[in-house]
């Protein structure tokens, strides 16, 4: 990490200013044992959207950091493969009943989410306190999800529209959730159900890219979410593609699967250049970015079949904390669209339209005229500097890391 921090000196305060703010947050829990669970748990089991969530005002915070909660739980149960389909599917396809409920609790998962659903009554406690409108619309989406998620329990991906299918049951209704919410908060206008589902598809199919390795290792049954339209291109089972004999195809139907993903960046950019409120859209925007990062780092990369990739720590820390405005936006998109492009190989069986999806992005944010009034620089060319100087300067954010966390 001191490496990383040496030669992108830049990324070193950022670094220090997402500690110092993961530390603030985690003293400002708050009193009520239900809503004191709701934020400790929220910080256990996804430690950035803990960060992100934060950019949000308090009443619209609650709703999203229960929101976010239900959802998990439901996806702890999905994801719990040890889970009989008799049972899962009566769990999942009631589980809008039991938010209403507060004596209602399911042991599965493990670790952090075993916990959670162990004590969601704490979940429910602070649900029925939110107001009627975030509650209709918590209520609808969780309903249409577990539907969505128990019809393929039984059911594989087998071709590109189921794929986009389960997406949007996972994830697309997350993004129509969210626009709901934003709605009910009086902050937005109610965003269009096909551009709120495009931003939730976009981050859902970045996860299923890059999570290839475990979700296909998962005891005791393997997770397959790469629809076979894709991966029967390329080889005969998809469990083949982590075999080092496959190396070659298994980069193919890689790039392949981004390619199907950058069709959603165009209607990110313009569901997220239609909001008003900063919060709202540092909060929404800051993920996105992540993203197209995330997939720029996967396309022709091996190592997603032989272990993890993710951006390093302080470029996701200098996004947390510099994507500020829609100029930010678009010059994280340019930026990270034009090192996928340098990645592409002309031999690639999807080449050509991969050039086509990213020129698009390009194009997109090359109209919108904003790109010179960006103060986010996710491609910096790595300046030189003493490397005493970067010592110095990190000693002292150091110290201002202890003072801030000793208050």
């Amino acid at each position: 990490m001191m490496g990383a921090m040496v030669e992108n000196p830049g990324e070193a305060v950022a670094l220090v200013k997402l500690k110092v703010a993961a530390a603030r947050i985690a003293r400002q829990i708050p009193p009520e044992e239900h809503w004191a669970f709701a934020y400790t748990m929220l910080q256990k089991v996804s430690r950035s959207f803990a960060l992100v969530i934060q950019q949000l005002g308090p009443e619209l915070r609650n709703a999203v950091c229960i929101f976010y909660l239900v959802l998990r739980a439901l996806d702890t149960v999905e994801d719990d493969t040890s889970i009989p389909a008799d049972v899962k599917v009566p769990i999942l396809q009631a589980f809008h009943c039991h938010i209403y409920d507060r004596d209602w609790h399911f042991s599965c998962g493990a670790k952090d989410y075993k916990v959670l659903m162990d004590k969601f009554h704490y979940v429910s406690t602070a649900f029925l306190e939110l107001g009627k409108g975030y509650q209709e619309a918590i209520d609808d989406i969780t309903r249409r999800m577990g539907a969505g998620m128990a019809k393929f329990i039984c059911k594989e991906v087998e071709t590109v529209d189921d794929y986009d299918e389960y997406c949007h049951y996972v994830a697309g209704l997350v993004g129509l959730g969210l626009s709901k919410l934003f709605y009910a908060s009086g902050s937005e206008d109610l965003a269009s159900d096909s551009l709120s589902n495009s931003m939730g598809l976009f981050l859902q199919k970045t996860n299923i890219i890059r999570d290839y390795l475990e979700d296909i290792n998962e005891i005791p049954k393997s997770r397959m979410f790469w629809p076979r339209q894709i991966w029967s291109k390329y080889a005969d089972k998809l469990e083949d593609l982590k075999y080092e004999e496959n190396s070659a195809k298994a980069v193919e139907c890689l790039n392949d699967m981004v390619t199907n993903a950058l069709m959603h960046a165009e209607d990110c950019l313009v569901y997220m250049s239609a909001l008003k409120d900063i919060a709202i859209f540092r909060f929404c925007a800051i993920p996105q970015v992540m993203a197209i990062g995330t997939l720029a780092l996967c396309y022709n990369n091996l190592e997603v079949f032989r272990g993890v990739v993710k951006m390093r720590r302080g470029l996701t820390a200098r996004v947390i904390d510099q994507t500020r405005t829609m100029a930010d936006v678009y010059g994280a998109f340019y930026d990270f669209s034009s090192l996928l492009k340098a990645k592409v190989n002309d031999k690639d069986p999807n080449a050509e339209l991969t050039k086509k999806r990213v020129e698009a992005i390009q194009k997109a944010c090359i109209s919108s005229g904003l790109l010179n009034k960006r103060g986010l620089q996710v491609c910096d060319t790595k300046p030189t500097f003493n490397p005493v100087l970067i010592i110095v300067v990190l000693i002292a954010l150091l110290a201002i890391l202890l003072a801030a966390l000793s208050k």
